[in-house]
């Protein structure tokens, strides 16, 4: 069942914002950089809501698809997904918010390739 997410709360953007990679001011040619924040909202809300790329919403506080998949892509090759996963269970964990005891697989998005 699809969520609802209308982009991070301030206090939720202070917490992972030390992860993102730092982009130079000065880029020289072409466009500006997106801020992160609109790229890790834009991210989310295609993870929380189970929507298409190409249906992501427009507006102020999102990236566009293309910008956010790009960083997609990079933050994976570079570990920084990993370190916000970490850094998101390790709070969760804290909370008492996650139970080890029980889990769910789910295998349509499994690499491996059925016998032919």
């Amino acid at each position: 069942m699809a969520g609802r997410f209308e982009g991070l709360s301030d206090l939720e953007w202070k917490l992972f914002e030390d992860l993102l990679p730092q982009c130079p001011e000065n880029r020289g040619r072409g466009m500006p950089h997106v801020p992160f924040r609109k790229v890790l909202n834009t991210q989310l809300y295609v993870l929380i809501t189970g929507c298409r790329w190409c249906d992501i919403p427009r507006g102020e506080q999102w990236a566009s698809k293309r910008s956010a998949h790009r960083w997609l892509k990079r933050w994976y090759e570079d570990g920084t997904l990993e370190k916000l996963k970490q850094r998101l269970l390790a709070m969760a964990e804290e909370k008492g918010m996650i139970n080890w005891e029980y889990g769910a697989v789910d295998g349509s998005f499994s690499p491996w390739q059925r016998w032919r």
